[in-house]
């Protein structure tokens, strides 16, 4: 591998130029963003290539020095849901071949692939190519319906296939977590000399603790939040994965004890369903807490950081998380955490040092946890203290420079085979 790579990135079904918080817009947007930005100051040059979804989007975007974002024609732009680029699969790899056939030959160094649909059309691309093909799963179909949310449908036999002939094809497998790990080789039967641990980073000067001096009840002002009493924050998609009803049930409990109510902040918009916004805010009435409940679309990561400062708790409810980004960047602005016990929240977050990881979904237990953590103003702030500490694990030139490390040991494998 050269100590320059020329790397083909593909992310089919979400682009990193999309708003996380949005569709299918998130955590890996930020993932596939960061990492390329980091590859790059490192002298790699990195192409993602993603689907078109807008006649109005240019075919070459340049991010940054040494980044570029591809949007591929495949299929119709709007209408089509993630579940129907299965069929697209064959047309987003004919674009990205045909701009790899307008270069020099043998452009490409590797083919670095984000889910298992990106993973199918790169396997076929690095054969094209005689390159290595690197894949991150991020979430995989048997992990998601081992722990499927109420009323949140099981993905089906086809992705499992996939994600499997992705897994037997890859020369290199990247988990996020010794969890995923686990899953990969358990599961899906990786080779484990094949799977590599290698932790996502943080914008660790993005998300800091607020400066000296300023306050949460400062901060709340400047975001038109209440400044009295106590805010707990979910910035992530509203879907059943994600599982912020957990949060307006558990406030729910509060009010049905007369307990003092914190203030529910939900950042993000419709995943899937349409009506999944309007639906929770409806849940929060029938619970009686609408009053307690705000309802904000997804905010750029820099007023993001804002309202992680603002908060005295961002809460992690979801089902499953292949990693957990924010609740990394929650801790990283010096916010503790309470997070579900699942997949990587329980390595992003330290259990009674940086945040506490709640044991199920019972929104009786979600309302004592976060009542008590309310109630304890020192316990907030030590738990405040270790979340930066635990945070500054996790760096995006760290990851970088291990993935290079992944792209060279890929390199080797795809030397060593048959031809």
């Amino acid at each position: 591998m050269k100590d320059s790579p020329r790397i083909a990135m593909l992310s089919v079904h979400t682009s990193p130029l999309d708003q996380p918080g949005t569709g299918d817009a998130g955590g890996m947007n930020v993932y596939i963003t960061e990492l390329s930005r980091a590859l790059a100051r490192r002298g790699a040059k990195v192409e993602i290539f993603t689907r078109a979804t807008s006649s109005a989007q240019p075919p070459v975007v340049e991010a940054e020095d040494g980044v570029l974002v591809r949007h591929v024609v495949a299929g119709p732009f709007e209408g089509l849901d993630k579940n129907d680029l299965p069929g697209q699969l064959c047309a987003f790899t004919a674009g990205v071949l045909r701009a790899e056939a307008r270069r020099d030959a043998g452009w490409y160094d590797v083919v670095h692939t984000h889910y298992w649909l990106s993973g199918q059309a790169g396997w076929l691309a690095a054969d094209r190519w005689d390159v290595p093909l690197v894949n991150s799963m991020h979430t995989m179909a048997r992990v998601k319906n081992a722990a499927l949310a109420p009323g949140d449908a099981p993905e089906p036999l086809g992705r499992i296939i996939g994600e499997e002939q992705v897994v037997a094809e890859a020369d290199a497998l990247v988990a996020s977590t010794p969890e995923e790990f686990k899953d990969l080789v358990d599961q899906y039967g990786a080779d484990p000399a094949k799977v590599h641990v290698v932790p996502p980073g943080v914008d660790l000067d993005l998300f800091s603790p607020p400066a000296p001096g300023e306050t949460k009840e400062a901060l709340r002002a400047a975001l038109g939040l209440p400044t009295t009493g106590r805010l707990v924050l979910f910035a992530g998609r509203v879907q059943p994965l994600k599982a912020p009803d957990v949060l307006v049930r558990a406030l729910g409990v509060l009010a049905d004890h007369d307990e003092p109510l914190p203030t529910l902040v939900v950042l993000g918009g419709a995943s899937g369903r349409l009506t999944a916004v309007r639906e929770l805010e409806a849940l929060a009435f029938q619970m009686g807490v609408a009053d307690h409940v705000i309802v904000r679309p997804p905010v750029p990561r820099e007023e993001l950081v804002r309202y992680y400062r603002a908060a005295d708790v961002v809460a992690v409810p979801s089902h499953n998380e292949s990693f957990g980004l924010v609740a990394a960047e929650a801790q990283a602005s010096g916010t503790p955490v309470v997070a579900a016990a699942v997949g990587g929240l329980r390595t992003v977050v330290e259990d009674g040092v940086s945040g506490i990881l709640v044991p199920d979904h019972n929104p009786w237990t979600w309302s004592r946890t976060l009542s008590d953590l309310m109630a304890d103003d020192a316990r907030r702030a030590e738990l405040a203290t270790g979340a930066r500490r635990v945070s500054e694990r996790y760096g995006w030139d760290a990851t970088a420079e291990a993935m290079l490390s992944v792209y060279a040991q890929a390199a080797e494998v795809r030397a060593a085979r048959p031809r």
